[in-house]
């Protein structure tokens, strides 16, 4: 099953002494590419977390963001970090400012209350705290899976793209062989002119009209190209259907078809095969534009 590098999933869980968001999107990117927003008091649990992600999601750019908020009794031992607060506050609204529009001053310091790091918390008994990160860990653990969803069905749609894409150059592939069977007599004709030229000719020399004979079968000749390209299509398909998700595989595969498609535009020297030969080629840059974004 194909899986997107594209996800995202939120999760919310509230105990009674903090209410937790967890919110990750994620991009596609080569290799694993991971950003963290993570409250000050939870800093040392950022490794813990990266394990989690990088178990996880396997590969794309990540950007993770942890918002924790005090609830019930909490509350009480919880104070506003007046000065970071108020740097988010004038941070906000200078930058609404510079893009053109007078900002909602209740709206931004809603908005900077709910930055990382906006509340200072007090100590708290070392119980609590394993307590605290066990509810945190579930939000991170749904909040996972929910982007794995997401990367999943977006997999799917991507797949059913490909299989489209795949049938509309196999079908091309078809009129390429329809095309070949009314080349072959014109290719014949132009061959055989050729060889009554040599012959005709005081020079004639029996080795270089071998040579060249074998020259032009060879360069017209498209049959090796065109089963190739049937079963480079064959293994894309079967590659799509297996239960692991390999976007570097399918990239190669679809290098392999290019090479196909290339060779049989050079050589089949006919200006409808050109035709099919360049629709094809468009297809084939709308799946290698695809495997870029999968896992």
């Amino acid at each position: 099953m194909l899986k997107s590098m594209t996800g995202y999933g939120v999760s919310n869980i509230e105990s009674e002494s903090i209410n937790v968001t967890v919110e990750i999107k994620t991009l596609n990117s080569k290799f694993l590419d991971i950003y963290c927003r993570i409250p000050r008091q939870y800093s040392e649990r950022e490794i813990e977390i990266r394990n989690l992600l990088t178990q996880s999601l396997e590969r794309g750019k990540v950007e993770f963001t942890l918002t924790v908020h005090p609830v019930g009794k909490a509350i009480a031992s919880t104070t506003v970090n007046k000065a970071l607060v108020k740097a988010y506050f004038n941070d906000l609204s200078e930058t609404a400012t510079s893009i053109g529009f007078i900002p909602d001053h209740t709206e931004l310091y809603r908005i900077a209350l709910q930055l990382p790091n906006s509340y200072n918390t007090e100590s708290v008994d070392e119980s609590s705290r394993e307590n605290d990160w066990s509810q945190i860990k579930v939000a991170v653990l749904e909040a996972i899976r929910k982007c794995n969803v997401f990367r999943e069905q977006e997999g799917k749609m991507t797949a059913d793209k490909f299989n489209d894409y795949i049938t509309t150059i196999d079908n091309l592939l078809g009129s390429v062989t329809e095309q070949d069977k009314l080349r072959i007599p014109a290719v014949r004709e132009r061959l055989e002119k050729q060889v009554r030229d040599l012959l005709s000719d005081d020079n004639f020399d029996p080795n270089r009209f071998e040579q060249e004979l074998i020259y032009y079968i060879e360069k017209f000749d498209i049959s090796e190209e065109k089963i190739r390209l049937a079963n480079h299509l064959t293994y894309f398909r079967e590659t799509l259907e297996s239960p692991e998700s390999n976007g570097k595989k399918l990239n190669f595969i679809a290098q392999e078809i290019g090479r196909e498609i290339n060779t049989i535009g050079s050589k089949a020297n006919d200006a409808t095969i050109q035709h099919l030969v360049v629709q094809m080629k468009d297809e084939l840059e709308k799946i290698k534009e695809q495997t870029m974004n999968i896992i």
